[in-house]
Parts: structure tokens; C-alpha cells; sequence
């Protein structure tokens, strides 16, 4: 009997928590588990791999809205940190940011769109954004919107 992939990713979560604790450092799986915990929350459909430009589309009223996705994880009592690099060369409409913390439960996505994006990044005067393309998760969220919030 096969597998799924929620079960597979119950480990991995698991997992990931687990070698945090021990090592000190992520596992690199933050990204994998934000796009499939998106995609379940908010009802997208999640892209083929390695998609240049976004992770997921979102139908709606005869448009399909190419979706970027970010995940941030943390520890309760830490920070969120940044936004991991925004590919801005590539074909998007809006990024995703969500935020996990504890076993990687999700505690909020946020949405921003395209050009307020970019219109950050390219402010002057910070080489994070301008160069690595990142932002501070408070950032994002100033620029974004809550589209789905932790009940409960």
C-alpha cells in the first residue's frame, strides 16, 4: 500500500522539527511544505515542479492568477526573519507568505501583489533588497494582505 502525500509530509514535518532541535539548522523543507499547506488552506492547485516564476494558479471568474509562494517557520519565542529571494524576472501576479511555527502548523498567509512587490524591492538603499531580493516578514505583511488566518 502506497503512501500519500499527507502522510509523507507528517513525517517530514516531524522530521524537520526534530533535526532543528538536535542540529540548529533547518532542514530545506520549509518551501515544499508552505506550497502543499497554501494549497490546502486556500484551495489553489499547485503547479508542476520547478515552474519558472510561481508555484500555484488560482481559477477564478475565467483568469488564472500565477501564484510565488514563501514559507517562513519558526520556534515559539523567535522571530520570523525574512522573506526568502522574490524571482521578480519571471512570470507572477502575486506572492504567498506563509507562516508556520511550532510542528509546522500554519498560522497566517499573506498575499501581496506583483507590483507592490516590486515597487518595494527596488527601493533604494538596502543591497537585501535590492540585490538578494528579499524582505522582512513585517515587510511583506505591510504590503500584503491576510488571506487566511489561524483559527482556534
Amino acid at each position: 500500500m502506497s503512501r500519500t502525500e499527507v502522510e509523507v509530509l507528517a513525517d517530514v514535518k516531524k522530521l524537520a522539527v526534530e533535526y532543528y532541535k538536535i542540529s540548529g539548522k533547518p532542514l530545506g523543507v520549509t518551501g515544499e511544505i508552505a506550497e502543499y499547506a497554501a494549497a490546502e488552506c486556500l484551495g489553489i492547485e499547485l503547479a508542476e515542479a520547478r515552474m519558472p516564476g510561481y508555484d500555484a494558479i488560482q481559477k477564478k471568474n475565467g483568469y488564472i492568477k500565477k501564484i510565488q509562494i514563501k514559507g517562513r517557520w519558526k520556534l515559539v519565542g523567535r522571530n520570523w526573519g525574512r522573506v526568502s529571494s522574490i524571482n521578480t524576472d519571471k512570470e507572477f501576479d502575486t506572492v504567498m507568505l506563509v507562516l508556520m511555527s511550532g510542528a509546522y502548523e500554519v498560522d497566517e498567509i499573506w498575499e501581496a501583489e506583483r507590483d507592490k512587490i516590486i515597487l518595494f524591492l527596488d527601493k533604494p538603499g538596502s543591497k537585501a533588497r535590492n540585490e538578494r531580493r528579499s524582505m522582512g516578514v513585517s515587510q511583506f505583511k505591510s504590503i500584503g494582505n491576510l488571506v487566511w488566518p489561524r483559527t482556534g
